[in-house]
């Protein structure tokens, strides 16, 4: 499965040529729910049909659908979803996502794609990190308020954690130690060595996984992580973890004692006021900067300065959609409707053109957005 973050980063959504297709859809993790996933999934295929129709021959639309089609017959893929699917493809481009929440079922093809949804997912200010640790293992986890699910370390991130646990093997030199005489004397200075042995091992350990977080996780995501391990292993790794996302807090258990909805709502009492505390003073530093004429929730303006360079920070409404199209030299915007194969979504340029200039984009719910245009944006300058 691919890796939504890697694969945004990298530019692999820009000048895709058109048409682009977006299916979304919410599923399920378990049975019997999850039997009606493919079924639902098939009718969203149909639609796309319909709208590619409009514009382009049968002998265009066969092989853009065909990895669709191929996908709706992969049962063991049906057999193993989260909460949500989204599937993009193109005539260059053909990339599968499973989401940890629900998305809304949409279909539509257009001349790029609506990436909203996947902007909600890695810009929601609800993420954070998990990190599960014992004295000889590591657990990574990602969620947000509603769902909680483990990671696959990174090669990198792995091999360095397992290099240094192989390093934690080799024994210290004898003549290193020196506590007491005689029979008594030699029995301590074994057990102390010993003891000493195992705090360097884990020691060298936690500093190992202090740095492959940091540089692989924390640092390009820049999400709050949440230590989840036994009360003695909490002040350990703390005095020693130079990761400035490591929270105050944490949950004083391993993961493995508890299951991951129960896990999930743990952190989430950890978590919440700090997503309210991210939220709060966003908002403020958006009415801030409105009343310096340095903030706009108008989206023409918006998407003049957000072209240009000037937005810093956009607030997004999660579930709002504004068809259109949007002159990418300008920033001029035309109105249109969805259902028009050739018309994207103008929240998501929006988006695209803050992330791509450096910004920060928060999707926020619509109970907790300040404006009702479905966007909040603070310039630079």
């Amino acid at each position: 499965m691919q890796l939504l973050k890697d694969d945004y980063a990298a530019g692999l959504f820009d000048a895709q040529k058109p048409p682009c297709l977006s299916l979304y859809q919410p599923t399920h993790r378990g049975h019997p729910e999850n039997q009606q996933d493919p079924i639902r999934f098939r009718n969203l295929v149909k639609k796309l049909e319909e709208s590619l129709r409009r514009e382009f021959s049968t002998k265009d639309i066969i092989p853009l659908l065909a990895p669709f089609w191929k996908l709706a017959e992969d049962f063991d893929f049906w057999k193993h979803t989260n909460d949500g699917l989204a599937v993009l493809g193109s005539g260059d481009l053909f990339r599968v996502y499973k989401l940890q929440r629900p998305v809304t079922e949409f279909a539509i093809a257009a001349d790029s794609f609506h990436l909203k949804p996947l902007l909600r997912i890695m810009q929601s200010a609800d993420r954070y990190y998990v990190l599960g640790l014992s004295q000889q293992e590591a657990k990574l986890f990602v969620g947000n308020r509603d769902a909680l699910d483990p990671v696959e370390l990174l090669p990198e991130a792995a091999q360095a954690i397992a290099a240094a646990l192989e390093k934690g093997q080799d024994k210290p030199r004898a003549e290193s130690w020196t506590f007491g005489t005689g029979k008594t004397g030699s029995r301590a200075r074994h057990g102390h060595i010993e003891e000493c042995q195992a705090e360097h091992r884990t020691e060298r350990f936690f500093h190992a996984v202090d740095r492959a977080i940091l540089k692989y996780y924390s640092q390009p995501s820049g999400l709050p992580l949440l230590l989840a391990t036994l009360p003695e292993h909490q002040a350990s790794f703390r005095r020693i973890s130079r990761n400035p996302m490591l929270l105050a807090t944490g949950i004083e258990s391993h993961p493995d004692a508890l299951s991951l909805s129960a896990l999930c709502k743990q952190v989430w009492q950890h978590l919440e006021p700090y997503y309210i505390a991210r939220l709060d003073g966003i908002i403020e530093m958006f009415g801030a900067a409105q009343s310096r004429e340095l903030g706009t929730a108008d989206l023409a303006q918006a998407m003049r300065a957000a072209v240009s360079g000037r937005v810093s920070t956009l607030l997004v409404e999660a579930d709002r959609h504004i068809p259109g199209r949007v002159d990418v030299v300008t920033g001029g915007i035309e109105f249109d409707d969805l259902a028009n194969p050739v018309a994207d979504d103008l929240l998501d340029d929006l988006g695209a053109f803050v992330l791509k200039t450096g910004g920060q984009v928060v999707v926020v719910p619509t109970k907790r957005m300040p404006t009702k245009t479905g966007l909040a944006a603070i310039y630079r300058f």
